[in-house]
């Protein structure tokens, strides 16, 4: 794809302007919370300070995956995206791959069965291969223009789908915000039909908040009625 030469970073969002021969690298942060930054390294040891260290999940062993998993006890969802225990996961990612094992986003990484544990460790490698496989596949002729960049994939399962159809088994898309982000999980396949609280919705329905999926359907149909 042509892009247009020596292009001024935008505004407020603009962080850098790198100019090549065929067009103009743009990096920006829409962010509010502004915690982006630029790092310049001369050599592989610079690089390597920056490396948070975490576990490379597409060439690590079984073995070295349960160590990690059973050294920490963080909910799973913490666990995958936390850089310092394994790499190149982050929110998005960590949803799919916990609808795709199926587990639970708070289910204790030093609790999971040896089961769970594998399941969870082949998830993780087939789920970031088939999405890299997918974008290498969707951009080899073309860069990524404006917006083409994002954590919000229309053929995702569950992440950023909340309220829509879980494509396991229909049930509703569900979601926990926290801090700038948002956990989208399946009732049924991941929860046990157990709806995790999300603190925004709670503080508007306290006492009426549905625990089930049942309360939920039940409340669903009285608002058709």
């Amino acid at each position: 794809m042509e892009r247009e030469e020596r292009r001024e970073a935008p505004g407020k969002i603009g962080l850098a302007a790198f100019d090549f021969p065929d067009g103009t690298l743009l990096v920006t942060e829409a962010s509010s919370r502004k915690r982006a930054s630029l790092h310049f390294a001369v050599d592989a040891a610079e690089l390597a300070e920056h490396d948070p260290g975490g576990l490379e999940l597409l060439e690590c062993s079984l073995s070295d995956f349960r160590k990690i998993l059973a050294s920490h006890n963080h909910s799973l969802k913490r666990f995958l995206t936390d850089p310092r225990l394994v790499s190149g996961v982050g929110n998005a990612y960590s949803d799919e791959i916990l609808h795709a094992a199926p587990l639970s986003p708070f289910q204790m990484s030093s609790k999971l069965s040896k089961e769970d544990g594998k399941c969870l460790f082949e998830t993780c490698s087939s789920v970031l291969r088939t999405w890299t496989e997918r974008l290498l596949e969707e951009f080899k002729d073309n860069f990524p223009g404006p917006g083409e960049v994002t954590a919000f994939r229309p053929d995702f399962a569950v992440h950023g789908k909340f309220g829509e159809l879980c494509p396991a088994c229909g049930t509703v898309v569900q979601r926990v915000r926290y801090a700038s982000n948002e956990m989208n999980y399946c009732l049924r396949c991941q929860s046990g039909g157990k709806i995790y609280a999300d603190r925004s919705l709670l503080k508007l329905l306290k006492d009426n908040w549905p625990r089930t999926i049942d309360e939920l359907e039940g409340m669903k149909n009285e608002a058709e009625a």
